[in-house]
């Protein structure tokens, strides 16, 4: 066990050695070069690893490996551009690294100080210099308070974590504020839930606080299961310490011992980093009967999920932890109450907890200067779809869909008509492009259909179809409704059967006023929040984007989406009679015709209706462009 002196002087030694991992930082440090490495899912997934074996032998080999420093970090964001590889304190961003460009980094830059520009991720300033990578688009508009320490620290070593103030503010609560005095800093910063529903976290923490007993739980929900949603995940990967000192907090706020985290078995490197910093807290003597030998006890534990949606619903999510089926419990009481075995039970998500220990350390007052009157502080999204820029970013609330899209995004690629943003999973509602000045905070989205949900934004460009996205999304509902109620459990697979009449040209008018009445029925009468907002892309659809559903009925898809509505034409006056789209036709469905153009003398072709299957084939291959649908 370790003695606060003692953390002391590991913060004090770490910060020694990683004082030049601060961009242009001029302070003296024991290595004089470190070389951050993204380790998140994405990255990892595009050999970062390997990168990271291969440069370390290259280093030995160079007999620089005294010299330099090389470390696996967690997300940097710009995961579009992966696998990424920083070089401190040069400042150097190097996207789309792969293993066969390590020797070349080595030798120019690692070994003779000239960065390898090729690989460079930078925008250059009026005078042609290449900015610092903070003052590039992607960063620039981005304010960095959950995702502070995610490629900037060793999420497996808990000396770098001290070394940024680790567990400084668990000190400071335990030390100097008494519970509730931690439970209104935390009202008074103005925090909501980020998990989806935005509940003011400081009411969650007193309700949990004054509900009878003394055995209590505190509960981490890490069961992210939007689709194209790693908030959460990277979080845990990159700084999983932040969440394990955030819950201790809590607990000693809420007067409980006991912490549970709650994170998909899908999630395997947030699992590992998750199991190395438990152990290491426990060996430091800052989880256990004495944290931090201040008399407190705190013990965390893991509960690994199976990927149900359903069990992002924290109370499904309670009775999966208890080993039960999966399924929402009847409200109330509610968990604050009568949660976890029946205890009384404090229920955050991992990106909510990300923010509890800088309002400890920095004050409320700190945090709410951050966001909107209603929505304070910063939100954190997967951004997905039609963009240049994919990734993760943190934003402070009320920056608006544009700057997001426009800015952050890079608006849509090859040059495309931005159509519409989708929040919220599919939870939430479509934001159409005549909005894209709406400030991305709780209320503005509420007011127009939408909802902030746990942080998935995709953004869809003119070759969407907005029908076709409703049924995505609704198909994804219906397969992971846990059934327990009828309104979910039928309502929703009556509802998707209805838009599948629609993408298949078999709806008529009056079935749009049957879909807007069965969504609006589903809404009121659904046990969870899985199904009461299960229809909302369908209301979203209809209501910003009626016509295309008049369209459908009417036999057509205007983006050229739903294959049933499409129909494929040879343009015989642009035909030149190369015969690539016969040729590259699966089904043999285009045939030479006698018609002969005036532009050339070969045989034009022709598409025989019945037997084509709406592949695409033929446009592709067309070298004229010819043939359109």
């Amino acid at each position: 066990m370790k003695t606060l002196a003692q953390l002391q002087e590991i913060r004090d030694k770490m910060q020694a050695q990683i004082a030049n991992r601060a961009a242009k930082s001029t302070a003296e440090a024991a290595v004089k070069r470190h070389v951050l490495i993204c380790g998140g899912t994405g990255c990892t997934s595009g050999n970062s690893t390997v990168i990271g074996e291969r440069l370390n032998a290259a280093l030995k080999k160079a007999k620089l490996d005294k010299d330099v420093k090389v470390i696996m970090t967690g997300c940097f964001g710009l995961c579009s551009k992966g696998p990424i590889v920083v070089v401190y304190p040069d400042d150097a961003f190097y996207t789309h690294v792969q293993p066969d460009d390590v020797d070349e980094i080595v030798e120019s830059h690692i070994k003779n100080g000239v960065p390898v520009e090729r690989l460079l991720h930078a925008e250059k300033d009026a005078s042609g210099k290449f900015k610092s990578i903070n003052d590039t688009a992607f960063y620039k508009s981005q304010r960095r308070i959950v995702l502070r320490n995610c490629g900037l620290i060793d999420p497996e070593n808990i000396d770098e974590y001290l070394a940024y103030g680790g567990y400084k503010a668990y000190e400071k609560a335990v030390t100097t504020m008494s519970q509730q005095q931690v439970i209104d800093e935390v009202k008074a910063s103005g925090l909501r839930g980020r998990g989806g529903a935005g509940f003011p976290t400081g009411m969650k923490w007193q309700f949990t606080h004054d509900a009878p007993g003394t055995d209590k739980y505190v509960v981490c929900n890490a069961d992210e299961g939007d689709p194209g949603a790693f908030m959460d995940r990277s979080l845990l990967e990159g700084d999983p310490h932040a969440v394990i000192e955030a819950m201790m907090i809590a607990g000693y706020a809420v007067g409980a011992e006991h912490g549970v985290i709650y994170v998909r078995a899908e999630y395997p490197i947030a699992v590992h980093r998750l199991e190395v910093a438990i152990k290491q807290a426990l060996s430091y003597g800052i989880l256990g009967s004495n944290c931090l030998g201040l008399g407190k006890k705190f013990n965390l534990e893991l509960r690994l999920g199976a990927g149900a949606f359903v069990c992002g619903e924290e109370t499904a999510l309670l009775n999966s932890s208890e080993g039960k089926r999966g399924e929402p419990r009847q409200r109330p009481p509610f968990p604050a109450v009568k949660g976890l075995f029946g205890k009384p039970t404090l229920i955050n998500n991992v990106e909510t907890y990300g923010n509890i220990t800088q309002i400890i350390l920095n004050g409320a007052s700190w945090f709410s200067s951050v966001g909107t009157e209603k929505s304070k502080g910063t939100k954190v999204f997967a951004l997905g779809g039609k963009l240049e820029n994919v990734g993760l970013v943190e934003i402070p609330m009320g920056t608006t869909l544009r700057t997001i899209v426009e800015d952050i995004g890079g608006g849509c690629p090859n040059g495309k008509k931005f159509k519409a943003a989708q929040t919220g999973g599919p939870s939430g509602g479509c934001i159409p492009a005549s909005l894209i000045d709406t400030p991305i905070d709780y209320d503005s989205l509420m007011a127009i259909g939408s909802m902030m949900g746990s942080g998935g934004l995709i953004v869809m460009d003119e070759d969407n179809c907005m029908v076709d996205i409703a049924k995505f999304f609704l198909e994804f509902t219906v397969d992971e409704s846990c059934g327990k109620c009828t309104p979910c459990r039928i309502g929703n697979k009556r509802l998707l059967e209805m838009l599948d009449k629609f993408t298949k040209g078999e709806a008529t008018m009056e079935d749009i006023d049957k879909m807007e009445e069965l969504c609006n029925y589903i809404k009121e009468n659904s046990l969870c929040g899985l199904g009461q907002t299960a229809p909302n892309p369908v209301l979203s659809t209809l209501h910003y984007f009626r016509d295309e559903y008049i369209a459908h009925v009417n036999g057509t898809c205007p983006a050229g989406v739903c294959k049933a509505l499409l129909s494929y034409k040879i343009d015989k006056d642009k035909c030149i009679g190369c015969g690539k789209c016969a040729r590259g036709c699966p089904v043999a469905a285009i045939e030479k015709t006698d018609y002969t153009a005036p532009n050339h003398k070969l045989a034009s072709y022709a598409i025989e209706p019945k037997k084509c299957i709406k592949c695409g084939a033929c446009e592709a291959q067309c070298p004229v462009k010819a043939i359109s649908k």
